[in-house]
């Protein structure tokens, strides 16, 4: 017997009308329920004849930019539109309609139930045929429609691919700053004129961050960069607003450096220097090997044998040459500037100091999370960037300046894993009298090897310096035990970051973040153990990237607090999780997680957010404005796995350090919109090279800055909206990357990675922050072979055309304003 169908009863569908100017309209896919009972064949495996996708769907290449200066917590586009469309259409019967009595037939007049969410629709397959219903002038064609209720889902708008990422300011400074007004000097005192922050209004902030993106060369603009540093101190100032000295005034002036110091002579600092891995026949290590690096033209290099402390200016192989390398004997992973008081600069010749912290040997490997045991003898380097002086105290023309060590700290807590100076000066007064003897340098904190978090207070090297003493070698000192020194049981502080003077964090290798206020214990003199503050459990392993996001936090009403300290750190650890965490809760959040191992991370005021590293060695930057936050896009990828990455306080030029050898910069305020007439371009400083055979070093530079091919189409990818994939358009985008990367290796561009000696690694980076305007252009990093190198960089316009005509007008320090440069807006 043949089975029988059951007998189809009629059912209502649901109803939606749009109006005759909606039909037309462009914006997202619109859902559109019809009545298809009278049109119902009754088969019960005929398609649901019910959803209508509207053909005003805009392509990726027809979308606007997304204003994200006006972005909101928004409904889903297809629930709000539904909602609207809806609430017209029963307002509009309900004018026309008189009140009816409820029917009873189905045919006639559909049940009313809420339309189905956005989930819910999801789950059905969209049908073949779509049909559409005509809309008629006529009352009765129109039946009372209730409002559907719908969940309110919070959500970001999908960017379109040609969404530009400009970063939103989040801390606005209405007072005003600081500019150059001629190209800075190294040793000379810049000319500094009092300017508009471009973070005053709107448009100025708008005008700003398109000139920077106007920026072509390696280094920053000397015109617009300004002081966008944020530290509670500076409200203490009775200078003026616009200084650098009220911005970043003196700290720690009743502090003194610790007796007990002594200076060492060559013997007995042996110990504590870097070694060969080789022993004498009297069972002492032998000194560090030359280090043997060619350097100059690559077709014309020459042969340098570098002993440890020494050191020489590419300008003598370059005619143009503005680095200096020198050779710290071993590896090195800590490296960073002293801060300076700027009204003492002039009584030291404007010169730069730099703390250098290198291994014990080129074969010492540290264990994370295994602590050593004390005393284990290591140093930290103090390298000074001074003018040189020959006969008669006259500067040499050619060779303007020197690097030389000029004191070298002797310790026992182990080599440093990091270091850090107290990011505001803490140095005593260089001119008048002197107060103490000796005086300090400033105040470095570091991580090292016995697992502790120390800080010590440096002294000055002028003061150090025995009568006599030859001051072409370095002074050796042995300091006592650190002023401060923290311990955990049972993990090693691995990671630090100083919030201001007061504040610092530490990440410690079984992945909790512990935050201490030191101010009290360096002033009463305490030594051991303090309480953290915060001790927050955040990643599963060993927190290596850390960094506090520098901004104030804000009160209820939106206010910043500017006399409380910092509150987010972002922090990368070994488990490939990049977090955000307010010490202010007892948790972090996940922003992105990647299979790579988080080596670094730098917090950026011009980008407005962290910096750090994701998969495949590309750098990414994150938004934490409150319409952004989370949200990142790529800024670069080098060549080799990312070890560094530093931002500065006075500009938005990126520095990385990767372990192909290379020395990297890149501007984070380019604007990401495809078709610009500025190329986005990455400039390689140096790249470092190595042979196995011969065991020496080569050095190239002077490379021709290289064009990021693959942005736009990582743009493309990540920025398409779910709703306009399709199998056809995701094989286009693929085809379209395999073509642009064979032609990137046509052109020259390395698309591949490989593997590369572990001595070019390019370990640590650190633009100047702690030395002014005219020092911001420097730009010191550290290798793996143990030379290091500092390099003045500078950028300029593209064409040499200044956007807005003039600094003045694109400042709104004079009437007028110009447009001329407004290509990318």
């Amino acid at each position: 017997m043949p089975r029988e169908l059951r007998a189809r009863k009629p059912r209502p569908s649901y109803a939606n009308y749009e109006t005759e100017d909606q039909e037309n309209a462009a914006g997202p896919s619109k859902v559109q329920l019809v009545d298809e009972s009278e049109d119902d064949s009754g088969s019960e495996f005929e398609p649901d004849k019910g959803y209508r996708i509207s053909k005003n769907v805009p392509s990726s290449e027809e979308d606007e930019d997304v204003n994200m200066g006006d972005v909101k917590e928004l409904v889903e586009p297809e629930v709000e539109q539904t909602l609207k469309r809806t609430r017209k259409t029963a307002s509009s019967s309900s004018r026309v309609r008189e009140p009816q009595a409820p029917m009873t037939s189905p045919s006639s007049s559909p049940v009313i139930t809420p339309l189905k969410t956005r989930k819910e629709q999801s789950r059905h397959k969209l049908p073949p045929k779509v049909h559409q219903v005509s809309r008629t002038t006529s009352s009765m064609s129109t039946p009372p429609v209730a409002t559907p209720r719908a969940p309110k889902i919070y959500a970001l708008p999908t960017p379109s691919a040609h969404h530009r990422h400009r970063a939103i300011p989040v801390f606005l400074r209405e007072e005003t700053v600081e500019r150059l007004d001629e190209p800075p000097l190294l040793f000379k005192e810049p000319h500094i004129v009092p300017t508009n922050s471009m973070t005053t209004d709107q448009s100025l902030t708008e005008r700003v961050s398109r000139a920077w993106g106007f920026n072509v060369g390696a280094g920053p603009i000397w015109q617009i960069m300004e002081d966008r540093s944020c530290y509670k101190e500076s409200i203490y100032s009775d200078a003026g607003s616009e200084k650098e000295s009220s911005r970043r005034p003196r700290v720690y002036q009743n502090i003194s450096v610790r007796d007990g110091w002594e200076v060492l002579n060559n013997l007995d600092a042996l110990k504590y220097l870097p070694t060969d891995t080789v022993v004498t026949e009297d069972g002492q290590l032998k000194p560090p090997p030359q280090v043997v690096c060619y350097m100059g033209p690559y077709d014309g290099q020459t042969r340098v044998a570098f002993n440890m402390f020494d050191s020489v200016a590419t300008s003598q192989y370059f005619n143009a040459g503005t680095g200096y390398v020198f050779n710290s004997g071993a590896p090195v992973w800590g490296i960073d500037w002293c801060p300076t008081y700027q009204p003492d600069r002039p009584a030291r010749q404007f010169r730069h100091y730099l703390a250098v912290a290198p291994f014990p040997s080129r074969s010492h490997a540290p264990s994370v999370g295994v602590n050593i045991s004390r005393p284990f003898p290591a140093c930290i380097q103090i390298w000074a960037l001074k003018p040189r002086a020959q006969l008669g105290n006259a500067m040499d023309e050619d060779r303007p300046a020197e690097i030389q060590c000029e004191m070298v700290l002797c310790l026992e807590s182990g080599p440093a894993q990091e270091i850090k100076w107290c990011p505001l000066p803490a140095h005593d007064l260089w001119k008048g009298a002197q107060p103490r003897d000796p005086r300090k340098l400033g105040i470095l904190a570091g991580t090292f090897e016995d697992g502790s978090l120390s800080i010590y207070i440096v002294p000055d090297p002028e003061d150090i310096r025995p009568p006599r003493y030859d001051t072409t070698q370095p002074v050796f000192v042995k300091l006592p035990e650190p002023a401060l020194r923290i311990e955990h049981e049972g993990t090693s502080c691995w990671s630090l970051d100083w919030a201001n003077s007061e504040v610092i964090a530490v990440g410690l290798t079984n992945g909790c973040l512990a935050v201490y206020n030191v101010k009290d214990a360096l002033d009463s003199g305490k030594t051991r153990n303090i309480f953290p503050t915060h001790f927050i459990s955040v990643h599963q392993s060993a927190v290596r990237a850390l960094a506090w996001i520098r901004l104030p936090p804000t009160d209820g009403s939106g206010v910043p607090n500017l006399s409380e300290d910092p509150t987010i750190i972002a922090s990368g650890g070994y488990d490939g999780v990049e977090c955000l965490t307010d010490i202010r809760e007892p948790h972090g959040n996940v922003i992105n997680r990647t299979r790579d191992v988080i080596n670094s991370a730098a917090y950026s005021a011009f980008a407005t957010g962290p910096i750090m590293i994701d998969h495949d060695n590309t750098v990414k930057s994150y938004s934490i404005s409150p319409s952004m936050l989370g949200r990142g896009h790529i800024l670069m990828e080098p060549d080799g796995p990312v070890w560094t990455v530093n931002t500065s306080e006075y500009h938005p030029q990126l520095a990385v350090g990767s372990a192909d050898g290379s020395c990297t910069t890149t501007n984070t305020l380019k604007s990401t919109r495809r078709g610009g007439t500025v190329p986005f371009l990455v400039h390689k400083i140096y790249q470092v090279d190595y042979s196995r055979k011969t065991g020496a070093f080569r050095m190239l530079e002077h490379f021709l800055p290289q064009v990021n091919v693959y942005r736009d189409l990582v743009q493309v990818s990540q920025a398409e909206p779910k709703l306009q994939e399709t199998p056809e358009r995701s094989s286009n985008v693929k085809g379209k990357a395999q073509e642009r990367k064979k032609e990137a290796e046509a052109n020259g561009h390395s698309t591949s990675t490989g593997v590369w000696p572990s001595e070019v690694g390019v370990h640590r980076v650190a633009w100047n922050n702690g030395n002014g305007l005219g020092g911001a252009p420097l730009l010191a990093s550290a290798t793996a072979s143990g030379l290091c190198r500092v390099d003045w960089i500078m950028g300029r316009w593209i064409t040499d055309k200044t956007p807005y005509v003039s600094v003045p007008k694109m400042r709104k320090e004079v009437e007028g304003t110009s447009d001329e440069s407004d290509e990318e807006a």
